[in-house]
């Protein structure tokens, strides 16, 4: 079973968009996900327009695959290290904390995490 960065029970990140590397809603993760889509972000336009000048491009559709492209405020799972990325470079988005996975922790601070925590 999946944890949150607090060690408790990993919640649903979205169902709508359905996201997750094994698209079941929620940041799960193992071995076989070498990307680490462990963070739970709620994305803004900075950040899309960083990722796709990156080549990360998340607001395009890719039907063939299921993917109907991301717009500002949809929550997703991000890799954990494209986080770390925009975050560096000042356009890291939102965390939803109890959806963000405990294997986040490995490359990035729980210190960093907390200061773009996403208050309601």
């Amino acid at each position: 079973m999946n944890k949150n960065i607090f060690g408790e029970k990993l919640i649903t990140c979205s169902d709508s968009p359905l996201t997750g590397f094994f698209r079941n809603g929620c940041c799960d993760t193992n071995d076989s996900d070498v990307g680490m889509h462990t963070v739970c972000v709620i994305v803004d336009q900075d950040f899309l327009s960083f990722s796709k000048a990156v080549g990360n491009d998340l607001t395009t559709p890719l039907p063939q695959y299921g993917f109907e492209g991301l717009n500002v405020g949809d929550k997703w799972c991000l890799c954990a290290l494209r986080w770390k990325e925009a975050l560096i470079n000042n356009v890291a988005p939102k965390v939803i904390l109890e959806a963000t996975n405990e294997k986040t922790l490995e490359v990035v601070s729980m210190e960093d995490l907390l200061k773009y925590s996403f208050k309601e």
